[in-house]
């Protein structure tokens, strides 16, 4: 059993891919201010029902129990308090109920090492990436992880003073860190504080080791190349530290290679993860909702675009992956189109990717798509979960795949040092 804390936790990729594994996970703590992102972690790891004693509760008393958490819902600044009582009853219930079931802390800002739980195996932290990433850059966000520069991207060094927090209150480190973000982090822009990172932890007592990956090359029909980075906590014993850098000083293609020769591996096609079977009125609904209406610009996304079902219906066998799945598919450029006649007056003959197929490129299953929109309570009838929303979780998520595969190497090396 591995006792996990995920900051910066999303919707749990980190706890399906230990699952998958088949890995005993008791999660003792998350971190997540995003309220769509963490409803939606509690909907596919925990349960969708809420819990009665909010069910009880007046839509005043569930607003002063929330009061004391700084929530976001774009996952990028603070909702102020008057946004927060706008919504509904069951809405602030089903935001109750998530924070207690998954043992969030919201806030990485106020979360500190003596709050934090003690004896964690695993801790993961995968901070945002808007002031890394390309597509940030594109749109201005541009500074990086630079300390103290306020940006979203330098709360990893709040990851940083938690650790060192608890070393201080005498709590036992973390055995396992485990970090993802974008490869820009190795850019001359910001390597040098990627390097001070890596010195921060060597300063707590951990050995580290990242690695240049992509999800395509652990089965998903998906392009995104990520950092993944496994630090080991070895305080001062050389021995185990030269035991861990022996261990963790593997190429790109060893990591790889080691997962597909696993029972875990399973090389899906784009096919896999698209639902077009419309007979099924729920599937053709969602497909329809996701057919844009038909105007310049939108024309110029199906034919700037890969097309993955063309106009004869047939799979377009020149891909084997589609493009990195980002926060919004009506954009040029996008993940990639499908040809589509909804039969609707003034739509384009094509859609995007659904929501759900966002999530099942990302490694999640249609179960967990269910489970997020299952109980989908409305408050000025908008649902918590408009499909704009899911795409956008969707995109901010890590491939479950990719996770197993890195998993797989710190399971691998937890046995090595238990002999």
């Amino acid at each position: 059993m591995y006792n996990l804390v995920e900051l910066f936790s999303g919707i749990g990729s980190q706890s399906k891919a230990l699952h998958n594994l088949g890995v005993e996970v008791n999660t003792i703590g998350t971190c997540e201010w995003d309220i769509q992102a963490f409803c939606a972690y509690d909907a596919i790891h925990n349960s969708t029902t809420i819990l009665d004693e909010y069910k009880e509760k007046s839509k005043s008393d569930l607003l002063k129990l929330l009061s004391s958490y700084t929530l976001s819902n774009n996952g990028k600044e603070a909702m102020d308090k008057n946004t927060l009582a706008q919504y509904s009853k069951d809405i602030l219930a089903k935001i109750c109920t998530a924070i207690k079931r998954c043992k969030n802390f919201v806030d990485i800002n106020t979360l500190t090492g003596e709050k934090i739980p003690d004896n964690i195996d695993m801790l993961t932290y995968s901070f945002p990436c808007q002031d890394l990433s390309n597509v940030g850059a594109f749109h201005g966000y541009n500074k990086g992880i630079d300390k103290n520069s306020g940006s979203r991207s330098s709360l990893l060094w709040q990851v940083g003073r938690i650790l060192s927090e608890m070393k201080e209150s005498n709590k036992s480190l973390p055995r396992y860190l485990l970090m993802e973000n974008v490869p820009t982090l190795l850019s001359p822009r910001h390597k040098p504080n990627f390097e001070e990172w890596i010195n921060t932890l060597k300063e707590l007592g951990y050995e580290s080791h990242y690695y240049h990956l992509n999800a395509h090359d652990f089965g998903l029909p998906q392009n995104r190349p990520r950092l993944l980075m496994i630090s080991v906590f070895v305080g001062s014993n050389e021995n185990k530290r030269k035991l861990v850098k022996k261990f963790l000083d593997k190429t790109q293609s060893e990591i790889v290679n080691d997962y597909k020769k696993s029972k875990y591996y399973h090389n899906y096609k784009i096919s896999d993860m698209l639902r077009t079977d419309y007979s099924d009125a729920k599937l053709f609904q969602e497909a329809c909702a996701c057919n844009p209406n038909r105007t310049i610009s939108r024309k110029k996304i199906w034919d700037e675009n890969p097309q993955f079902i063309l106009k004869d219906g047939t799979i377009n066998k020149n891909f084997d992956c589609i493009r990195t799945i980002t926060t919004k598919q009506d954009r040029n450029p996008n993940s990639g189109n499908l040809y589509f006649d909804s039969g609707i007056p003034g739509r384009s003959k094509f859609r995007y990717l659904t929501p759900r197929e966002c999530l099942l490129f990302m490694g999640f299953t249609d179960k967990d798509y269910e489970n997020i929109i299952k109980d989908n309570p409305t408050h000025h009838g908008t649902v918590l979960f408009p499909r704009d929303k899911i795409i956008r979780m969707a995109g901010n998520s890590i491939p479950v795949k990719l996770l197993e595969g890195i998993f797989y190497q710190v399971i691998k090396l937890d046995k090595e040092l238990n002999k």
